[in-house]
């Protein structure tokens, strides 16, 4: 069950500050650089066919983010919304935060008139899949220096 005390909201400007120890967290593949992140996250708040929405407490604690984005494509004959990254608070997993986040991110897709919300995930398929997402394709990728 989610608690009702927790509010999804777009992201702020200063909200930064809280999402950062959420990022470092979130990465596997690659060491965050706090220089970096303050930079991109500047760049990414109010961005037209970005979502950045964060998860907060009713003391005002930042408990999860979600970044998101829409662009164009061929094959769908029209925009899809890809989800980025989605990162909740280890202490706050499996409260429903998640889902929250997730439906959101649903909800704005769709307004966006996107085909589908995808995403890839190598830590959390079953917690996908109880949301009705399917295994689609298998994700590549190539680290460029």
């Amino acid at each position: 069950m989610s608690d009702p005390s927790v509010v999804i909201r777009p992201a702020r400007l200063e909200d930064g500050e809280h999402v950062w120890p959420l990022a470092r967290a979130f990465a596997t593949s690659f060491t965050p650089e706090r220089s970096a992140f303050d930079a991109t996250w500047k760049q990414l708040v109010d961005v037209p066919d970005t979502l950045l929405l964060v998860a907060e407490t009713a003391d005002g604690g930042i408990v999860g983010y979600l970044l998101g984005n829409s662009h164009l494509t061929f094959l769908a004959n029209g925009p899809v919304a890809w989800v980025e990254e989605v990162m909740v608070d280890e202490n706050q997993r499996q409260s429903g935060i998640g889902r929250l986040l997730m439906e959101r991110a649903e909800r704005w897709a769709e307004s966006t008139g996107a085909a589908y919300l995808a995403l890839a995930s190598r830590r959390a398929g079953p917690f996908y899949l109880a949301l009705g997402y399917e295994d689609s394709a298998v994700f590549f990728k190539k680290t460029l220096t």
